[in-house]
């Protein structure tokens, strides 16, 4: 009789324990294997065995001379043609405004070649764009494609946006960047507070009209609403903005690209409401994020729904930079199936090593985040840092963010200010099951500081040679 009730107790009981269970890792599941999913899912571009050389349509390696009426020739006929190589051969090219992608074409710089870009804000005509993750009509990007297919940027030539503190970057509004009191800037109210009233005011994309008045750089590559693009082993430097900037795009691998930009904003590479991704053997040295991961800002973000996902990074090199891999601000539209693996992050420039941040402006759902073998030597801040307080713009609206689900294994640093910086919304909009696991964190100052937060693993887990196995909850602060 005990015994059948205690069956019967059990069989009632099951449909309780497997809601309790969250995320792939509930019930045996090894997260890791959906990577190699994602990887086999990725398609590239192929390209016939066809080139077209700029200099052969009257391109002048001189530095100063234009080039780019010889690359748009050369774009359209081998666009016409069915595909090819675009080639930039060696040597020192001027380009007096934007090269825009067309489907087929893969942009080649062979070796000892370099791009020059234009600085005069007059030589690039306003396009559908995204700012900020928010869409708009602004300065045409330097390189830039539009709702096209297999493309690609490849060889281990130089692009250089020129960008500096006597052009572009002074737009930004900071002193440290050229800006002098007087000057105009993004930070002016009828520019970047424009378009974030005209994205909460939900006024149709294409009739935010930004450009000339309104000091909103451009980022230096954006794939926009594009099928299969690979962008390979150049080199990339002063940007504008944003370096890579592929947005709406699907089957997107970025493979073996120096980005080096010191600018403000210079993040290296910002998929936006992008769906699988690679970025892979890369090295990042910016002014900003190193690699973050975005989905849209506020109302666009949540209007157009798409986040974010199936992403791998691996094998990728950071140095100076706000953030490693960093998920978020603009990530109103969601962010889940992210990993990140094989990485190295060392400098006392680089902020955070991982980093996730949003805001009750912002909100989404941020889940399914997973970290391994990751090699940190020194960053300034937080080895891992989750935000749910990150500063905002002010907009009326409230959507709460909801993170979950977050697993970071076998991660090593030397020297930071915290070990693990959580900071959560509140007791109600906790951050949610974290696993921290196999990790060591060395020479951390004020050890970890967790606030708001609900179901953390801490698992073989070090820090200054000591076990920690229960979290540290201090006040929630915004940061």
């Amino acid at each position: 009789m005990n015994r059948s009730l205690s069956y019967l107790s059990l069989i009632l009981l099951l449909p309780f324990f497997a809601c309790q269970t969250t995320g792939p890792e509930a019930g045996g599941e090894d997260p890791w294997a959906q990577m190699d999913t994602i990887l086999a899912t990725i398609e590239e571009p192929v390209f016939p065995d066809r080139d077209w050389s700029i200099t052969d349509l009257g391109a002048v390696a001189d530095s100063t001379t234009d080039a780019l009426p010889a690359i748009t020739e050369a774009i359209e006929a081998c666009n016409k043609a069915g595909g090819g190589r675009v080639v930039v051969p060696a040597g020192t090219f001027y380009v007096d405004g934007p090269i825009h992608l067309k489907s087929f074409v893969n942009l080649h710089l062979a070796e000892g070649s370099k791009l020059l870009f234009s600085t005069d804000p007059a030589d690039y005509p306003m396009v559908f764009t995204r700012w900020e993750g928010m869409e708009c009509m602004n300065y045409s990007p330097l390189i830039y494609a539009y709702q096209q297919q297999d493309i690609a940027i490849t060889g281990t030539g130089v692009l250089d946006g020129q960008a500096s503190n006597d052009n572009w970057w002074p737009w930004c509004g900071k002193d440290v960047y050229g800006w002098e009191e007087g000057m105009p800037s993004q930070r002016d109210s009828l520019n970047r507070p424009d378009l974030s009233r005209l994205n909460t005011a939900e006024v149709p994309a294409r009739e935010r009209i930004m450009g000339p008045g309104h000091y909103l750089r451009p980022n230096f590559i954006q794939p926009y609403d594009c099928e299969r693009i690979l962008i390979e082993d150049v080199t990339i430097r002063n940007s504008p903005m944003w370096v890579i900037h592929p947005v709406l795009s699907e089957h997107v691998t970025v493979r073996g690209v120096r980005v080096i930009s010191h600018g403000p904003n210079s993040d290296g590479c910002d998929p936006e409401a992008c769906k699988y991704v690679l970025i892979e053997d890369c090295y990042f040295d910016t002014g900003d994020d190193c690699i973050a991961l975005k989905s849209g800002r506020n109302q666009d973000g949540r209007r157009i729904g798409q986040a974010i996902e199936q992403v791998v990074v691996r094998n990728c090199d950071m140095k100076d930079g706000h953030g490693g891999v960093v998920i978020g601000s603009e990530v109103s539209g969601g962010a889940r199936h992210i990993y990140a693996e094989n990485c190295t992050m060392d400098s006392p420039n680089l902020d955070r090593a991982i980093r996730v941040k949003t805001n009750k402006a912002r909100g989404g759902t941020i889940e399914h985040l997973y970290f391994r073998n990751i090699d940190v030597g020194e960053v300034r801040e937080a080895v891992v840092k989750i935000n749910m307080l990150y500063t905002h713009d002010g907009e009326p609206d409230v959507h709460i963010p909801v993170i979950r689900d977050i697993v970071v294994d076998n991660v090593t640093a030397q020297k930071s200010e915290y070990g693990l910086l959580f900071i959560g919304y509140d007791e109600e909009h906790p951050i949610r099951d974290v696993t921290i696991r196999n990790c060591t964190f060395n020479g951390v100052k004020k050890g970890n500081s967790l606030s708001h937060t609900e179901d953390i693993t801490l698992d073989n887990f070090m820090v200054n040679n000591d076990p920690v196995t229960v979290p540290v909850s201090q006040t929630a602060t915004e940061q």
